[in-house]
């Protein structure tokens, strides 16, 4: 194998020194197709894309040798050469032999230009399986024709099908270890055929192949003659693309930009999601409703009459209408839906499992929303199909559950567009991605309920008053002294003549959240629940006193993010956890010591210390009196109504 490659000699096309330009167009006239390999551990992924490059001649000569040199010093092949070695370049993958990350190729052939995603086999890695899956129009599917489908091969075929892809080939790989066995190919199809109409995959194209000899990758197998269907390659460059399914269905193009650069032009930049648009077309602001015409249409070269799904272009329109970014601009008469909540499949990619009544950002599309996800309905069990009962998502589970968002978002359903109807959940705290979602269908209830439109606004409320409306938050571990300080903090407002009410988290665990228990999960939907009471507090023009351990930051964040900039302000009152357990007259943390409270905060679960609260209490240093009066005074000088 050495000397065919020291033999091979990578020749350009010609058209290259002839003409650049003409052989830079005709590559470009190519339909584009990506496509992913998955399937189980050690099934051969890295190899098949490897040959594939080499035999495609996709590889240049200091590849070539540099290929040569990685083979014989780290790869597994002995004194042949490793293929995988070409797609797999993190140092933890050739060491193990495996690939973790996504590694995304771009090769073409005389018919098309691909791009190629290899992802990781291993269950950890799931995650980002789904990443390259998400723009794919294809996926390989491979099988270790020693080994037949594992459940990798059923997790990673239900969620191609899931993200949508539509063509799916079963490649049944190292057929040569099989002695290139006819019935082992036949089982293994009549296996996978039963399997895959269970999770909807209609149709799917088998081919026998080995990734390590190249048989029936990009030519046919004299070792197995019969086979007489086509090669991997063949296949893949005869795959029809979705471009003019996309291009049939009706105009969306999500704002992503609103151009302004002097007073005299206001264009909308994005890229066309879905149908074709023109000059003269009726066009609807969604959500708002407005419908106005096209103008102009902008694109990389300048004014154009006509743009299709996939073209990132500027639209300016024939009338003032507010339009920013989040909005869709969609054809006036088939415009997507709009709701605030829905019912949405999701894959859950983080090591730290859902909590179902956080907070969480949603990003769908150029949109973003705070978001809240209710325990799911079930889990699916990827290798019966079954639906599990579960109270959160972990680690790679694949589940269905409500999503509550704090405004409408504007959606199709993700059958009918994934750039409408797929979404990411983002951790308001780490700002990581810890879930893909596919937004199924809106809630029904969610269109029977509407704002009551009211005439007395908050604003009246707090002038009647005579004072602006805040949501005092006192948190601090139990025994701190909140409710101390707060209790001090309202008698001085109700002397100085202000309206106030104190939320206490005692008395509130009696009547409104008397049903929650002290799980995370019951914790963080006690804050949710108290913070929409503070909320329509503050509409009344009211300062609320909130004394809650609240010890997670993003429940905390999500409270703040409820109420208009300003009117929240986080006071910590600071205390140690020994001074803390000093004071404890109630007990509980000598309960909590010897095991009868389980999830007690600072015990035997977390308290997450405000980074940067308006107001911060030193309980050692500070007697409550004067914290209440320094607390006071800033409320007065700073947000007094009349000031």
């Amino acid at each position: 194998m050495t000397a065919a490659i020291t033999d091979l000699a990578y020749r350009p096309d010609d058209l290259v020194a002839e003409d650049i330009d003409a052989y830079l167009a005709g590559h470009a006239a190519k339909s584009m197709l990506r496509f992913i390999t998955c399937g189980s551990v050690d099934d051969g992924k890295s190899t098949l894309i490897g040959r594939l490059l080499y035999d495609s001649r996709a590889i240049f000569a200091d590849q070539l040798a540099a290929l040569e040199a990685d083979s014989a010093r780290v790869g597994t092949q002995g004194a042949n050469i490793d293929f995988a070695l070409l797609v797999d370049g993190l140092a933890a993958e050739r060491e193990q032999g495996i690939t973790i990350d996504v590694a995304y190729r771009f090769f073409s052939t005389e018919k098309r230009k691909f791009i190629v995603a290899d992802t990781p086999g291993h269950e950890q890695y799931t995650r980002n399986m789904v990443t390259g899956a998400s723009t794919a129009d294809a996926a390989v599917i491979l099988i270790d024709a020693r080994k037949g489908i594992l459940t990798q091969t059923r997790r990673h075929s239900y969620l191609a099908h899931l993200v949508g892809i539509r063509h799916i080939v079963l490649a049944v790989n190292k057929m040569d270890l099989v002695d290139h066995a006819e019935g082992v190919f036949a089982q293994i199809v009549a296996d996978y055929a039963g399997f895959a109409g269970t999770i909807g995959i209609e149709t799917f194209t088998a081919i026998p192949l080995s990734g390590l000899t190249g048989a029936n990758v990009t030519g046919p197998s004299d070792a197995m003659p019969w086979y007489t269907g086509p090669s991997l390659l063949a296949h893949l460059e005869a795959l029809p693309v979705d471009d003019a399914r996309e291009a049939a269905r009706p105009f969306r193009m999500p704002v992503q930009w609103v151009n302004r650069p002097d007073l005299d032009f206001r264009g909308f930049a994005g890229q066309i999601a879905a149908g074709t648009v023109s000059v003269g077309d009726r066009v609807r602001v969604v959500p708002s409703g407005r419908i106005t015409t096209i103008a102009t249409i902008l694109g990389p070269d300048g004014t154009r009459q006509v743009a299709t799904a996939g073209e990132s272009v500027t639209l300016t329109l024939a009338d003032e209408v507010d339009c920013s970014r989040g909005d869709v601009l969609a054809a006036a008469g088939d415009p997507p839906q709009v709701t605030d909540q829905f019912v949405a499949t999701i894959v859950w990619m983080a090591d730290q499992p859902l909590a179902p009544g956080r907070g969480y950002w949603l990003k769908l599309g150029s949109q973003t929303v705070n978001a809240t996800i209710q325990p799911p309905r079930h889990v699916v069990d990827v290798n019966t199909q079954g639906h599990l009962a579960a109270p959160t998502l972990a680690l790679n589970d694949i589940g269905v559950a409500e999503v509550y968002c704090d405004r409408p978002i504007v959606f199709e359903p993700y059958a009918d567009g994934a750039e409408l109807g797929g979404f990411i959940l983002i951790d308001r705290a780490t700002n990581a991605t810890v879930a893909a979602g596919m937004i199924d269908q809106p809630l029904r209830r969610a269109g029977n309920v509407h704002w009551q439109s009211i005439d007395v606004t908050r604003e009246a409320h707090a002038a009647q008053k005579g004072q602006s409306p805040r949501v005092l938050w006192f948190t601090g571990l139990s025994g701190s002294g909140k409710s101390t300080i707060a209790n001090l903090v309202e008698k001085k407002l109700h002397a100085l003549g202000r309206h106030s009410f104190l939320l206490d988290g005692d008395n509130i665990r009696h009547g409104l959240n008397r049903d929650l228990d002290f799980s995370e999960a019951g914790r963080i939907e006690n804050i949710r629940r108290i913070g929409e009471v503070a909320r329509l507090m503050a509409d009344a023009g009211l300062i609320v006193l909130t004394a809650f351990i609240s010890p997670f930051r993003a429940e905390r964040d999500m409270v703040r993010g409820l109420l208009p900039p300003g009117e929240f302000v986080e006071i910590f009152i600071d205390t140690p956890l020994a001074v803390a357990e000093r004071r404890d007259v109630k007990g509980l943390y000598a309960k909590a010591r010897a095991g009868e409270i389980a999830d007690f905060t600072g015990i035997s679960s977390p308290y997450e210390a405000p980074e940067r609260p308006e107001i911060r209490v030193d309980t050692l240093r500070e007697t409550p009196e004067a914290a209440a009066e320094r607390i006071v005074e800033h409320i007065i000088g700073v947000w007094s109504h009349e000031l």
